[in-house]
């Protein structure tokens, strides 16, 4: 059957890294997108085509650009190219591909580019030195059209409570995954350090890795001078790292254009299925804190859509800004992540690889495209954004789909989910759900964040900063302890 004109195809892909020591000469995130752009249209064998592309769709970053696409295109010379600017998400970058997937196959665009990058590094080092990093956004543009809703992550009252960012909430879904598994502790330690060793296994081998130190699993695991405990069970190299100088394109055109234009075969990936889901944007609503309907039904809406089943796939890349987005993926997947052979990332996950904010996936979707291009075959990718709470997968092949392409918007699929009634007030006798053990920079534990239960079923989050409490919850599981909480939120076991 001939290939239809109108399927999209990744013809090129690019990350571009930076690590200059002086912040003040260092290369800002649009110099680094627009780089990024340029090396996507070499990789493909065409480096006109950067300036021939319909649409530029920038991943949203911790700028304030108000139109980055405009600013890229004008430096591409792609004039008459539109642009769209996402939120931040860690998903952004998946359906933002598959927005584009979905226009190209309509017919409605022949070739777009999208990229995302921060300078996030340089920035920092600034900061620290007391420098100036250079600047060059253009507040005169009016804003670009917005692609995406809103990231809500949390209710005020909760983070009220200190549920305020992703490192966190993912730690305290990671002691909810251990008590689920019956695990002790030090089980649970020794099985995660196993599993995160692998992915510094992948980082190790990536020339753009921000952390290629080869580390086994005592030392991901085991607090030392060079790696303090964060956020127990996690060390700092279990958390998420956005302390890079770095940027990822990839540049995706119709199979007509890109026949037109000569792009080698070799080069072609095909995108077959883009699928997304939501679980509720707040965790004290969501029945379970280690399970996720959202990355299930869509999970299975991808697998479904691909025709392949999931032990098919040659390739992996499940979206690891911590181990426990890795382990729920997995769970709802039906994939044993401890006992999988296949690597479980192309470019070694957010702690070791590090990765621009919300472009995570931009950037290991450009390591996949080349695993694909060396060995040939189909591949997964699962994004994830929020607490948990946006879900999107992706399905790429060397060879064209048997139909035309597939998006699915799953939110149907979870509309009927079980969710639990807010009591953000509550205070009495509770069951822990789970919890963390925040450190401060010297180590020390500092305090608690405690998700618990009511006798009603209501998740209410608190803490404690008791000495005695907090070394408690290290030393042993304590989900499902009985425990009270006060009317503020000051948590007693």
């Amino acid at each position: 059957m001939p290939l239809d004109p109108r399927t999209p195809v990744v013809v090129g892909v690019a990350q571009v890294t930076d690590r200059v020591a002086d912040p003040t000469v260092a290369r800002t995130a649009l110099e680094l997108m627009v780089d990024a752009c340029r090396s996507a249209a070499v990789d493909a064998g065409r480096p006109r085509a950067a300036a021939d592309v319909d649409v530029v769709g920038v991943v949203g970053g911790l700028w304030s650009h108000p139109d980055p696409g405009r600013r890229v295109a004008d430096a591409l010379g792609a004039d008459s190219a539109t642009t769209l600017l996402t939120g931040l998400s860690g998903t952004s970058p998946q359906r933002l591909l598959d927005h584009l997937a979905v226009r190209i196959a309509a017919g409605e665009v022949e070739a777009a580019l999208m990229v995302g990058g921060e300078a996030f590094r340089s920035r920092r080092r600034a900061r620290r030195l007391g420098v100036t990093a250079r600047r060059d956004v253009d507040t005169s543009l009016s804003p670009a059209e917005h692609f995406g809703g809103p990231l809500v992550m949390a209710t005020p009252h909760e983070e009220s409570r200190g549920l305020v960012e992703p490192g966190g909430f993912y730690p305290v879904v990671e002691t909810a995954i251990r008590h689920a598994r019956g695990e002790t502790v030090e089980a649970h330690r020794r099985r995660v350090g196993a599993l995160w060793s692998r992915f510094n296994a992948v980082a190790v081998d990536n020339p753009h890795a921000a952390v290629r130190t080869p580390m086994d699993a005592d030392a991901i695991t085991a607090p030392s001078d060079g790696n303090r405990m964060v956020a127990a069970p996690y060390t700092k190299a279990m958390m998420a790292n956005n302390s890079v100088d770095q940027a990822g394109a990839t540049l995706v055109m119709s199979a007509g254009r890109a026949a037109a234009l000569g792009v080698p075969r070799d080069r072609w990936v095909f995108p077959w299925v883009g699928t997304a889901a939501d679980d509720p944007p707040s965790p004290s609503v969501r029945m379970h804190l280690h399970r996720s309907p959202g990355v299930r039904a869509s999970g299975r809406r991808a697998v479904e859509a691909s025709g392949i089943d999931l032990d098919g796939f040659e390739h992996l890349d499940l979206y690891a800004c911590f181990p426990s987005s890795v382990q729920v993926c997995g769970t709802e997947l039906g994939l044993d992540v401890d006992a999988e052979t296949r690597p479980l990332t192309a470019n070694g996950g957010l702690t070791f690889a590090g990765a621009p904010h919300s472009n995570s996936v931009g950037q290991s979707l450009a390591a996949l495209v080349g695993r694909l291009r060396d060995a040939p075959g189909t591949a997964l990718l699962y994004a994830n954004g929020g607490y948990l709470g946006k879900h999107a997968f992706g399905v790429y092949a060397t060879q064209p789909p048997t139909g035309s392409y597939r998006s699915v918007d799953c939110a149907t699929d979870v509309a009927d989910e079980p969710t639990r009634t807010p009591d953000p007030d509550y205070a009495g006798p509770a069951v822990v759900d789970g919890y963390t053990v925040r450190h401060d920079r010297d180590g020390r534990p500092a305090n608690a964040l405690v998700a618990s239960l009511s006798p009603d079923g209501a998740r209410v989050w608190g803490g404690t900063e008791d000495r005695a409490t907090l070394d408690a919850l290290l030393a042993d599981d304590l989900v499902g302890r009985a425990c009270e909480l006060d009317p503020a939120g000051l948590l007693a076991i």
